[in-house]
């Protein structure tokens, strides 16, 4: 039996605002160009939004060269925002001959003064699959590593069915200052790992759902100075709103269950959650 029409309405309709943050706190990495092509309105409306529930600030992220392209213009117009550019690690093996001069561009608007992130970049061996595939991506890493760090920006990396490669990638490649791992996808083993190498760990929406215990247990045991919140916005979206549309606004409710988890003080965290995501990214203003 299909859905009814008013299932299908409000799988579309953005859920209500959550309750307010005590302290502005950003969400680190969202697709806002992705968001106002499936719920509309403007980027404005939309940071306009997130800021009345304590989400100031954002940091835009491409993933390819026209949204990366979009992420560091956006940046570039509005002090709420900062970008990452990058090509994603699935559109790597798809470009074939075009892959160095995409790469190319995407080195250019990494020198872009509000463009303060490479990413997301990384392995994805969930959707790609084939051997031949997964070495395009991590050719195509190993130069985003090497563009972060000759901009002297984080690398922003988005880890799927991939730990192991991802490390060992790092490693042979020589990791750069500030590594933030995207929706982060480990358990609690891999964020110790992350947490005696100094990379930063990145929750967002799917950590509210009912089966991720395994996230849930990550951010338990990551140290305070290494957590960062974000919504992969319009993915993702948390907890009671699952399989309705997603925005920054919606960041508050993943960073409450966070500190429910943890047993911080919401205020405190929040505190951490804003110090952490300006020593990676910079002052937005």
């Amino acid at each position: 039996m299909g859905k009814s029409k008013a299932q299908l309405e409000r799988e579309k309709t953005p859920p209500e605002l959550p309750e307010p943050l005590p302290v502005a706190v950003p969400d680190n990495h969202t697709h806002l160009d992705i968001v106002i092509d499936w719920i509309g309105g403007t980027a404005s409306e939309h940071l306009d939004k997130a800021e009345s529930v304590g989400i100031d600030r954002i940091v835009q992220v491409g993933t390819d060269v026209a949204s990366s392209r979009w992420a560091a213009d956006l940046a570039a117009a509005d002090d709420r925002v900062l970008a990452a550019v990058a090509l994603h690690p699935n559109d790597a093996p798809r470009l074939g001959d075009g892959l160095a001069a995409a790469l190319d561009v995407i080195d250019e608007l990494a020198a872009r003064p509000r463009v303060r992130a490479v990413g997301e970049t990384g392995l994805d061996y969930f959707r790609t699959r084939e051997v031949a595939g997964q070495d395009v991506q991590r050719e195509s890493f190993a130069r985003h590593i090497d563009i972060a760090k000759r901009h002297g920006v984080a690398l922003m990396i988005h880890d799927r069915d991939a730990h192991d490669d991802v490390f060992d990638v790092l490693a042979a490649e020589g990791a750069p200052e500030k590594v933030v791992f995207h929706c982060f996808s480990g358990d609690e083993q891999m964020a110790r790992r992350c947490a005696d190498l100094g990379y930063y760990m990145s929750f967002a929406g799917n950590s509210t759902f009912n089966a991720s215990t395994h996230l849930r247990a990550a951010y338990a045991v990551a140290p305070q100075d290494l957590l960062l919140a974000e919504t992969d916005a319009p993915f993702l979206t948390p907890m009671p709103h699952r399989g309705r549309p997603n925005a920054p606004y919606l960041t508050p409710l993943t960073i409450a269950q966070m500190a429910n988890v943890r047993g911080e003080d919401l205020a405190a965290l929040c505190h951490a959650l804003s110090d952490n995501s300006e020593r990676v990214y910079g002052v937005w203003s």
